[in-house]
């Protein structure tokens, strides 16, 4: 090479510092669309090692970021344009906000002489973006130079991932993203969560009451599982002989098969006449909310020990002893605690269930709900997802929308070594497919199987219908179970129960078959006695596919109603 010869170096602007923190905190994969706004983000992905999955509406962006950090545990990372971009996504983030889901977002803004609601003509310009936000993220920034952008980024990350956990909102303008910097390359990031263990006190007295209870149980919500204290639940409850329920969320925070298990029946009465019996109840990691309190008709007469990283869940529904802590930290404390400290007369009651032991209560408890599903016409619905359950390995992590299948499955799935997956922190339809594109994405990364099942109604399949393009443009090896019932199936049995006839829950839809292979992914349409096959068909095929059951499903009598 001649030495008069100038090599320029490459040019880096505000975009390279984004990709250059994100890579230096971990970050493996980002998910969202390209915009105006936001070039200079995807213009710096190209001189990085981000893997970019290109969704095609913006609220199934949010929704495939949500399930890959569930699926792996790691931060998913979202990036939007501006406007339109941005607030599309919101749906999406309300469901990781409500769950706990630690995620980092990045959306692009106008350029900064257009912030400060003026209204200049700008496009996608609006008046305060950040703060339509505000309402689904634990909190957010505006960053205005770029020398700013590593150190805010690792705050971000620093919020999502402390206790509790949710998604977070980095926002940068179009400017400052695309302008030449000197600032220098990242060379690295840190981010630790904050600690978040409970105080002294309150695990102080929550053990006396502990101590001294002859019918405890524990509720272990959602919580539970984000903050990893699936082991120190099983040890409390072993310690204590209490049975153990789990919420929807907490699906999978305990063995199903446990002697003390009550599995997850939580909206049938039979459970909720067990936990009002409780002369001590711990719940841990939830509100006590709309379904777990069956549907707040729960009259507990005992004492309630309640903790939650949240302190705006505690006592949000029931007065009792509220610990503000990471769900892990608190029932270690709780584990260490009960083991060294005597009890008065230096015995621990034996538990006493009105001359049961805990173990036989549990059994008789499971036996009457089995005892009530039978005596009703639910014999097309307990196969069915018996099949699936079949069918799905014992590893596979698996969606859910909001739809009767998944309703079913919040009572009765025993996730096994997988982990279970539902909507129902804020409840919108659109999860199930795109979260499991993403599940699917992250677990991949990790060099785990990364097969999953997504499970949709049709009126919620065409809230993701569009994701199909995604997951064959990715080759996602995602199984989407479509349960084709014509309509809002749910919505119809709730309007006919109400009023005796439903209005506006009939849906003209698709070919959903057909569909899907335009697309370029396989499908099929079996009867639900074939579901199993399908599904097992699916799982040993490469990339994604499709299995559609036209078949309507009811749900279990409420029994809140005391039918």
């Amino acid at each position: 090479m001649r030495d008069d010869v100038h090599v320029e170096a490459p040019l880096r602007n505000g975009g390279d510092l984004v990709v250059e923190t994100l890579e230096a905190l971990g970050a493996k994969t980002v998910f969202g669309i390209p915009g105006q706004h936001a070039l200079g983000l995807f213009d710096a992905m190209g001189r990085g090692h981000l893997h970019f999955v290109s969704s095609r509406v913006e609220n199934n962006s949010a929704f495939a970021a949500d399930g890959y950090s569930r699926a792996t545990g790691e931060v998913g990372v979202l990036f939007l344009s501006t406007g339109p971009g941005a607030l599309t996504s919101l749906a999406g983030l309300q469901e990781a906000y409500a769950t706990g889901v630690p995620m980092v977002v990045i959306a692009s803004q106008i350029p900064l002489d257009g912030l400060g609601a003026r209204r200049k003509g700008m496009l996608h310009q609006l008046d305060d973006q950040k703060a339509s936000a505000a309402n689904v993220t634990k909190s957010q920034r505006l960053i205005q130079h770029a020398s700013g952008i590593p150190s805010a980024i690792q705050d971000a990350w620093t919020d999502a991932i402390s206790s509790p956990q949710g998604p977070v909102w980095v926002e940068i303008p179009q400017n400052v993203l695309l302008d030449p910097i000197v600032v220098p390359p990242v060379e690295d990031a840190l981010a630790e969560a904050a600690d978040n263990p409970p105080r002294v006190e309150l695990v102080r007295e929550a053990v006396k009451w502990l101590r001294e209870a002859k019918r405890p149980a524990i509720i272990a919500g959602g919580g539970t599982r984000r903050g990893r204290a699936e082991k120190a639940l099983l040890d409390l409850a072993e310690q204590l002989r209490a049975p153990v329920i789990c919420t929807p969320g907490g699906n999978g925070a305990f063995p199903w098969e446990h002697p003390l298990s009550l599995q997850s029946w939580i909206e049938d009465r039979y459970m909720t006449d067990v936990l009002e019996d409780a002369d001590v109840l711990v719940v841990v990691g939830s509100s006590l909310g709309e379904v777990t309190s069956n549907y707040f008709t729960f009259e507990p007469r005992g004492r309630i020990i309640q903790i939650d990283a949240e302190p705006r869940v505690l006592e949000s529904n029931r007065p009792g002893l509220g610990i503000r802590a990471d769900a892990g930290q608190a029932l270690a404390a709780l584990n260490s605690a009960l083991g060294t400290t005597p009890s008065h007369n230096g015995q621990r009651p034996v538990p006493d269930w009105h001359g049961k032991a805990p173990e036989a209560l549990v059994a008789e408890s499971l036996a009457k709900v089995r005892a009530r599903l039978e005596s009703q016409d639910l014999a097309k619905e307990l196969q069915f997802m018996a099949d699936i359950r079949a069918a799905v390995p014992d590893e596979m992590q698996t969606f859910w929308d909001m739809t009767i299948s998944a309703y079913w499955a919040w009572s009765c799935w025993d996730a096994r070594q997988g982990q279970f997956h539902s909507a129902q922190g804020a409840g919108g339809l659109g999860f199930g497919f795109p979260a499991a594109i993403g599940g699917a994405v992250g677990l991949a990364t990790t060099g785990k199987p990364a097969r999953v099942l997504a499970v949709s109604g049709d009126g919620s399949a065409m809230y993701s219908i569009s994701e199909l393009a995604t997951a064959k443009q990715h080759n996602v090896p995602v199984t989407w179970l479509i349960v084709d019932d014509g309509g809002y199936g749910i919505l119809r049995e709730y309007m006919v129960g109400a009023f005796g006839k439903a209005t506006a829950t009939e849906l003209a839809r698709p070919d959903f078959v057909a569909l899907a292979e335009s697309f370029g992914v396989p499908a099929k349409r079996v009867a639900p006695e074939h579901v199993r096959e399908a599904l097992e068909e699916g799982f040993a095929a490469d990339g994604p596919n499709v299995v559609v059951v036209e078949t309507l499903l009811k749900m279990f009598a409420p029994t809140h109603l005391e039918s």
